[in-house]
């Protein structure tokens, strides 16, 4: 049995593939939380959030030192100008998520920009006003959803449609979703779910479920705040209408970093498209003209959504973390992603008795960064083992375990620590 796998479960493996690791040294360019004996914890919580880069102090003194020497001059006089410091991430911020430029803003939080996206979007009619939306939505999606409902008048009961995994399963299926918005196309006004569903980690297909919603004349939008950094997107090429992410879990820009937002081009030359605005939307050569011009004159592309100037010291470790991405690539951090995934999944298989069931989806494709692990009994005292044992992952209600070995700075001897602390604790408390 042994032969027919991919992997073997000795120490020596997870050595040697760590040493043939193009990726191994942005490991050092991260900080590693240290543990009770000073050695780097396990650290499989970049799905909550991302370790911090070493080049965040610096890239951060330098806009306290610009603030302290210029003062308001720096807007325009500064190292990074702020007046145009949200501009530096159109081109990479498009390249994460497989945009054009102009598509991608970086700005505010992920809700809020959910939030600002639906006023847009979501425009129901008597006829047409229901959002399609997954089971177990993040609760704060979940909330925004039904605060957007209550605003145009409708309550949850009335105002959602939901895409549910199959009695004994726990993935939601493509065709299950295609099905619902073919079946119910005239009831509903908005298509939102998730790139990666946070409590199983399973991808969606992005791409059949928004031809499936543009079909129909439906828009279509993603939270993203999964899946951002961890596989790879196009959502141009895919014809998503809108998508949100945060930039604090894979993307490594620090607890509240701003968040990212994405519009496609043809919206975004449309200058007339409801919004909220702010006046950091407005086209930015009569933004100051504030006596003359008085009604507000969107900028075209995804920067007409901006309300407010933005946070000037949560965006330097944001230009940090996306330099790092950009200099490695999406493809070659997904190519390490499903081998570290691949070789944890191998791992568990071969734990004796079966206290755990993996909920996420086997096949690479279905799957990022994390592993859901399912614990039939005690569950919460199986996780505050781990942690006495130096593993920080997460603990989702009622009895799943989520860890994510993230290939920025995550290594496969940890995965293989992780395995072999799972098997001993799990075992001896079963």
């Amino acid at each position: 049995m042994m032969g027919e796998r991919e992997f073997s479960d000795g120490e020596d493996l997870a050595r040697e593939m760590d040493a043939r690791d193009p990726l191994r040294a942005y490991r050092d360019r991260f900080h590693l939380p240290p543990g009770a004996t000073g050695e780097p914890l396990v650290y499989f919580a970049g799905n909550s959030l991302g370790l911090q880069p070493k080049a965040v102090p610096a890239l951060v003194e330098q806009e306290l030192e610009d603030w302290a020497r210029l003062a308001v001059d720096a807007h325009l006089h500064g190292r990074t100008p702020w007046y145009s410091t949200h501009e530096r991430f159109r081109e990479v911020g498009a390249r994460l998520v497989g945009a054009l430029p102009g598509e991608v803003v970086m700005m505010n939080g992920l809700t809020v920009n959910l939030h600002l996206l639906l006023v847009t979007f979501y425009r129901p009619t008597r006829e047409r006003h229901k959002i399609l939306v997954e089971h177990r939505a993040f609760p704060s999606d979940a909330y925004a959803v039904e605060t957007q409902l209550l605003h145009h008048g409708y309550d949850l009961a009335e105002g959602v449609v939901t895409v549910a995994p199959r009695p004994g399963e726990h993935r939601v299926r493509t065709e299950d979703a295609e099905a619902l918005i073919e079946e119910r196309a005239e009831e509903i006004a908005l298509v939102l779910l998730p790139g990666v569903h946070y409590f199983t980690g399973e991808v969606m297909d992005m791409k059949r479920i928004a031809a499936a919603a543009r079909a129909k004349g439906i828009p279509v939008g993603f939270d993203l705040a999964h899946a951002a950094g961890n596989v790879p997107l196009r959502l141009n090429e895919w014809d998503v209408d809108f998508a949100a992410w945060c930039s604090y879990k894979y993307l490594n820009a620090g607890p509240g970093a701003p968040a990212g937002a994405f519009i496609h081009e043809r919206h975004g030359r449309n200058t007339r498209l409801p919004r909220f605005a702010g006046w950091w939307g407005n086209d930015p050569t009569t933004r100051f003209q504030m006596h003359r011009e008085t009604r507000f004159a969107a900028r075209e592309g995804a920067d007409g959504w901006q309300v407010s100037n933005p946070p000037i010291l949560s965006m330097a470790p944001l230009a940090a973390s996306l330099s790092m991405f950009d200099e490695v690539g999406m493809e070659a951090l997904r190519a390490k992603s499903e081998r570290l995934t691949g070789y944890l999944l191998d791992l568990v298989d071969r734990i004796p008795g079966d206290r755990f069931e993996v909920i996420t989806p086997r096949e690479a494709a279905g799957r990022g960064c994390q592993v859901s692990i399912l614990v039939r009994e005690r569950p919460r005292e199986l996780f505050q083992a781990l942690v006495a044992e130096g593993v920080v992952g997460d603990f989702r209600e009622p009895n799943v375990i989520r860890v994510a070995p993230t290939p920025l700075y995550n290594t496969f001897h940890e995965v293989w620590r992780f395995a072999r602390v799972l098997e001993r604790v799990g075992t001896a408390s079963s």
